[in-house]
């Protein structure tokens, strides 16, 4: 059995509303949940705490954190779920498609050449956001054939770029002072420590209006997830919809990039495993995606500020961890069966 070819029970109305309603409310628990949770030190050493009220000052504080978090893993997740579709590969990701190292790049050299001194907090965001288009764009010209993005070339030139841009940013880290290094670093982990809320309200706008658009795009997955041919058998305008994909897809890096700097993994987990749970059907498997990494994001972002409160690590740094052996067990599993690059 193939990457596309995963056996799920056939999607009906009635199922599709029960797993985009469970997925919805399991989200909307999580999400009020989480800013009331905590770990306090005092003198007897460090406790759990669990707020009561959210009139407290500390759930405003965390607040904008937790909204960020599900902002960020709701964008990250279903760009991945859209890219692993329409690739038929389960390692493809943002991350792997070069989108994630481009937009880092741009925010890199903004940090190197004093683009936060002149815009403020938002100068690192808008040229995350502009190499995440940028990115995008050299990928699609390096590898389009004739009216076509066939998934082989579209992945080998994601890994070129990210291999370039990630050599760009050592590159730019060796020629900065030690002050500028230790920004770039600590932006690069991907946290979500300084978001204000003010971030998440103008992140939110073009991420939702993406991904409303990606959900309306779910039946074109499908098409595509089943190979060019067969989609364009079925009426589908292969060439527009390949672009459409990869552009939403990118616009949803690219935000969420420029709100919490590159936190990995999110978009290659969620996916795989909801399509094992689910099935391949984009119609449910996109919704689900999106609920499914807002609630991994938040669990990974409480994780990192309680884990050694009250320092707090890098929310990147906690979704690395577990990212890293699960991509090595897809990895693993894919040769042993075969499948790495899918079938036809």
């Amino acid at each position: 059995m193939s990457f596309l070819s995963a056996t799920g029970t056939r999607l009906t109305g009635k199922r599709l509303i029960a797993i985009v309603a469970l997925s919805l409310v399991a989200c909307a628990v999580i999400g009020l949940v989480a800013p009331l949770f905590g770990v306090v030190s005092g003198v007897g050493g460090r406790s759990i705490e669990f707020l009561t009220s959210y009139d407290s000052p500390i759930v405003a504080v965390r607040l904008p954190r937790v909204l960020a978090s599900l902002l960020v893993g709701a964008a990250l997740s279903a760009s991945g779920c859209a890219l692993q579709g329409w690739l038929r590969n389960p390692l493809a990701d943002p991350f792997t498609l070069g989108i994630s190292s481009g937009s880092s790049l741009a925010a890199v050299l903004a940090i190197r050449i004093g683009l936060e001194r002149l815009l403020g907090g938002w100068g690192i965001g808008v040229a995350a956001l502009a190499g995440a288009v940028g990115t995008l764009l050299l990928v699609e010209r390096l590898a389009r054939v004739g009216k076509h993005l066939p998934p082989a070339t579209v992945v080998l030139a994601g890994v070129t770029i990210s291999m370039f841009c990630s050599a760009a940013s050592v590159l730019i880290q060796y020629t900065s002072d030690f002050t500028d290094v230790s920004h770039m670093l600590a932006w690069m982990m991907g946290s979500l420590d300084s978001v204000r809320l003010v971030g998440v309200e103008i992140t939110a706008v073009p991420v939702v209006i993406a991904l409303i658009i990606l959900c309306a795009f779910a039946r074109e997955l499908n098409a595509l997830a089943a190979g060019p041919d067969v989609a364009a058998s079925l009426g589908v305008a292969v060439g527009r919809a390949q672009v459409i994909v990869f552009a939403i897809a990118s616009v949803l890096v690219g935000a969420a990039i420029a709100l919490g700097g590159p936190i990995g993994f999110i978009g290659l987990i969620v996916p795989h495993t909801l399509r094992a749970l689910i099935g391949p059907d984009h119609r449910a498997l996109l919704p689900a995606s999106i609920f499914g990494g807002a609630i991994l994001l938040v669990l990974c972002d409480t994780l990192a500020r309680t884990v050694i409160a009250p320092a707090h690590l890098p929310t990147g740094a906690v979704t690395a961890v577990m990212g890293g052996p699960f991509f090595v067990a897809i990895l693993v599993r894919q040769k042993q069966r075969a499948a790495l690059w899918g079938r036809a």
